[in-house]
């Protein structure tokens, strides 16, 4: 997309959201929430109290409701595996396949007869 094509389409976007928000502002539903909103923020902060604090009194059991994400189970470690060059007797052990020497041996041998020295 061109950038005169991407200024086009940011500016029709920003129009349409500001043409959402001024309906928005002008709902009654809104600036009764908003309201209600300050009223309760100024009576929140009258008797010190938080959300949380009238959440639990309203509803005790509201926090013992939440579904509790369990954790993963941890993955299962890699076991070693053992390489040894039969051309030249060398000898690699690694966990995993991102070894710099066994690379060097799958370029020059080939991956599977690489994995064949596996001990």
């Amino acid at each position: 997309m061109s950038k005169a094509a991407e200024y086009r389409a940011l500016e029709r976007q920003i129009a349409e959201q500001l043409a959402a928000l001024e309906a928005l502002k002008g709902s009654s539903a809104l600036q009764t929430e908003l309201e209600f909103e300050d009223k309760l923020r100024s009576l929140l902060d009258e008797y010190g109290m938080s959300l949380r604090n009238v959440i639990n009194i309203l509803d005790p059991q509201a926090g013992r409701g939440q579904v509790q994400v369990q954790a993963k189970a941890p993955r299962k470690e890699r076991e070693v595996k053992r390489y040894q060059n039969p051309h030249t007797g060398e000898i690699v052990e690694t966990k995993g396949g991102n070894h710099k020497i066994l690379k060097e041996w799958k370029a020059e041998h080939g991956s599977q007869e690489v994995e064949s020295w596996v001990q």
